[in-house]
């Protein structure tokens, strides 16, 4: 499958100046990009299909962690923020077990859709994970699973809806919580955000949008799916410099094995 059949070069020009220059902007300007229909519906399909055929090797797991997704802190007590426990629970396939020639790793190799994400984060390079598992992963929600409140460490993220859940499901966030580089944690409004007292944004999404996301400063989660559709989602993770591999706690604690 060639790239033209997998995204829709029309709609979305990914090699022309000045879309990506619109592209950069909405994204500097909101902190999130989306992408409705960005990947073909036969491609996504085909995606969505590979991933159900290897559904026996989802690697699942329910963890509680903090926001901050952080170890507990002896210096705060237990419902202090920084403390504070949620949810999250959920399967992954890690790349190892994705097609060579899946639609999905086409699109995550291609040059020029590499160069289109350095134009709109404002990066130099995409390199792809040294490890045999990060680099491309689908994540699987059933019924009542979810992704718990939280701050990513990477400062973007890129995701593709595979599968839309029925009901419930959608990405929720709350822009400018902390300040992570100036050491301004959000404490209080962290402590808005669990107890519902602060409105959030919302998406939902269909099958085929790409999204960006700046996740370092605006607290995010998936919120449970509540429908008997499995909720599938592609995450494409790259890295600023090359030969960086997740670390072994984290591909333990994500796919239950090293590679």
């Amino acid at each position: 499958m060639e790239l033209r059949d997998i995204i829709d070069l029309n709609t979305f020009p990914i090699d022309d100046a000045d879309f990506r220059a619109a592209c950069k902007k909405e994204f500097d300007d909101t902190g999130v990009l989306l992408m409705p229909g960005f990947v073909q519906k036969d491609a996504i399909d085909a995606v969505r299909d590979e991933g159900l055929a290897n559904k026996d090797k989802v690697f699942k797991s329910t963890k509680q962690h903090n926001v901050y997704l952080t170890p507990k802190d002896e210096s705060f007590p237990d419902d202090h923020a920084r403390n504070r426990l949620v949810t999250s629970s959920k399967g992954c396939i890690t790349d190892d077990l994705m097609p060579q020639n899946s639609a999905l790793r086409t699109l995550y190799n291609a040059p020029v859709f590499r160069s289109f994400l350095c134009d709109v984060l404002g990066e130099e390079a995409m390199h792809e994970y040294a490890d045999p598992l990060s680099s491309i992963n689908l994540h699987f929600a059933e019924r009542g699973e979810e992704l718990g409140w939280h701050f990513d460490n990477s400062s973007f993220a890129i995701t593709l809806m595979v599968q839309a859940p029925e009901k419930g499901g959608k990405f929720e966030y709350v822009n400018a919580v902390r300040d992570a580089d100036a050491g301004e944690m959000g404490f209080e409004k962290v402590d808005e955000i669990l107890e519902g007292k602060i409105p959030v944004d919302s998406v939902s999404v269909r099958a085929g949008t790409l999204v960006f996301f700046r996740g370092r400063n605006s607290m995010h989660r998936v919120a449970p799916n509540e429908g008997n559709l499995t909720r599938i989602l592609a995450v494409l993770a790259y890295n600023a410099e090359p030969g960086i591999e997740l670390s072994e706690a984290a591909r333990m604690t994500f796919y239950g094995r090293l590679n």
